[in-house]
């Protein structure tokens, strides 16, 4: 494969002229699983690690490279494993807060043009659940499209009322109901997809995420589950991983996530909630709460049936989470800082 068919282009040709060295090459990360990396340039694919540097000066797993990243690689005993040195610029990015307590960023995938959000029709369906995946993907200005899968087990009628939640929900994007079974649908997607361009996949686990990558293919190229007695698919995808389609697109399939934590996430949550910031603006007063003040247009909006109630609060819930975990990632930054430069200073100290 040539890089343009890897999604390079010429804004990166630039920025790898910069960070670059001689000697070294432009590669796409592929593959990501427990600190191991595949990569791949016009050669082909092939394991890598990351320079020591990386484990020094990295203050995050922010910094660490991810699946869709573009790096510059040092290949080594005839390209049978090459070195990471350079991370470039991502363009668009997936991430969440670290599942469980810790109060950190994940990266999940980079430089990704179209998120497909799946949700199945059976069982998985969950409108606040979709807000929180809109909200990841917005922040890091990725287009988001919305996958209905196995409309096959669901009524018309149910399908009707699935489709009209999203959209009282202020949920403008794109909506695809599809099928694996039976096929229908799956033709809209492909159209969506473009050569050149990176599309990723993003949804809970046996939504059916691998077999439609294997209906894009047109093989059974990834391992799939057996479905389960609920018509529910059981989880296969282990590791984020890019694949080439014949069109020329490239689409990341990823594990299902089960914790969607927000962490600093305002631009994201301003544009899925774009018609609570736009009620925002027209209140009376510019501090208004929402609660008891005259003029407000926010509460004016919900006793007028203009603005779905349970969509403001999942705003407000939303919001409230991630002001906090961001007041906690900086609290811990800040300490990590102090203790690099205490642990600066006694260094210093035992030179001398």
């Amino acid at each position: 494969m040539e890089l343009k068919e890897l999604g390079w282009n010429t804004q990166l040709q630039a920025q790898a002229e910069t960070l670059c060295d001689t000697g070294l090459h432009l590669a796409r990360v592929t593959a990501v699983d427990r600190g191991r990396y595949v990569i791949r340039n016009e050669q082909g694919e092939g394991p890598a690690e990351l320079r020591g540097k990386f484990m020094h000066v990295a203050t995050s797993s922010v910094d660490m490279p991810c699946v869709g990243d573009w790096v510059c690689a040092e290949y080594l005993d005839a390209a049978s494993h090459a070195v990471i040195h350079e991370v470039l610029p991502r363009r668009s990015f997936l991430r969440r807060k670290s599942p469980g307590k810790n109060i950190d960023f994940q990266m999940i995938a980079a430089n990704i043009d179209v998120a497909f959000i799946v949700q199945s029709c059976h069982f998985d369906f969950n409108v606040r659940r979709l807000e929180r995946y809109l909200v990841m993907v917005n922040e890091g200005q990725i287009e988001p499209v919305l996958l209905l899968t196995k409309t096959d087990l669901v009524s018309a009628d149910e399908l009707d009322r699935m489709l009209d939640s999203i959209r009282a929900a202020g949920i403008t994007a794109r909506i695809i109901p599809l099928s694996n079974l039976t096929g229908v649908g799956v033709s809209q997607v492909r159209e969506v997809m473009e050569a050149g361009r990176t599309y990723c996949l993003l949804g809970s686990s046996g939504v059916g995420k691998t077999t439609l990558i294997n209906q894009l293919l047109g093989q059974d190229a990834l391992e799939t589950g057996a479905v389960s007695g609920t018509g529910e698919g059981r989880h296969t995808t282990t590791r984020r991983h890019l694949v080439a389609l014949d069109n020329g697109a490239l689409l990341i399939d990823m594990p299902g996530m089960r914790e969607l934590g927000i962490l600093s996430a305002g631009e994201g949550l301003d544009d899925s909630f774009a018609d609570i910031k736009a009620l925002v603006g027209q209140c009376r007063f510019s501090d208004c709460s929402h609660s008891k003040e005259p003029g407000c247009a926010i509460r004016t909006a919900i006793e007028r049936g203009r603005l779905n109630a349970a969509h403001y609060q999942s705003y407000l819930k939303l919001k409230a989470e991630s002001d906090f975990n961001e007041m906690s990632y900086l609290d811990k930054r800040n300490k990590d800082r102090a203790f690099g430069k205490m642990v600066r200073t006694v260094l210093k100290e035992k030179r001398k």
